[in-house]
């Protein structure tokens, strides 16, 4: 979805939008599932990755600006613990319990007339 709103910053709002957010890439060099005795499943991924480009424009009272954004985040780390209870009829259910994630580095390059 779009993203649109003000901020505040020194002596003005900035009105932004962002739109067109299109992910054109996705690493996982390293994953892992697990099973947990009498809890579930935990998924482990460890340093990915993901490239993302989008449109945004800006706006304060002395000046406006748009264009094109690349957005790449690496060194992404994140666990996830799911639970896999069995109803009364014996089916499985999976439900999260836990999620945990970090990202290290996060690169902005921001296109625009100005």
């Amino acid at each position: 979805p779009d993203l649109s709103g003000y901020e505040k910053f020194g002596l003005g709002n900035v009105k932004y939008n962002i739109s067109g957010i299109h992910v054109t890439a996705v690493e996982f060099p390293s994953a892992s599932i697990s099973l947990i005795p009498g809890t579930g499943i935990k998924l482990v991924i460890a340093n990915a990755s993901l490239s993302i480009n989008m449109n945004w424009n800006i706006k304060t009272w002395m000046f406006k600006d748009s264009g094109r954004s690349t957005v790449y985040i690496s060194k992404v780390f994140a666990t996830a613990i799911f639970s896999t209870p069995l109803d009364n009829k014996g089916h499985t259910s999976i439900s999260l319990t836990s999620c945990r994630t970090t990202s290290g580095d996060i690169d902005i390059k921001l296109n625009g007339k100005s």
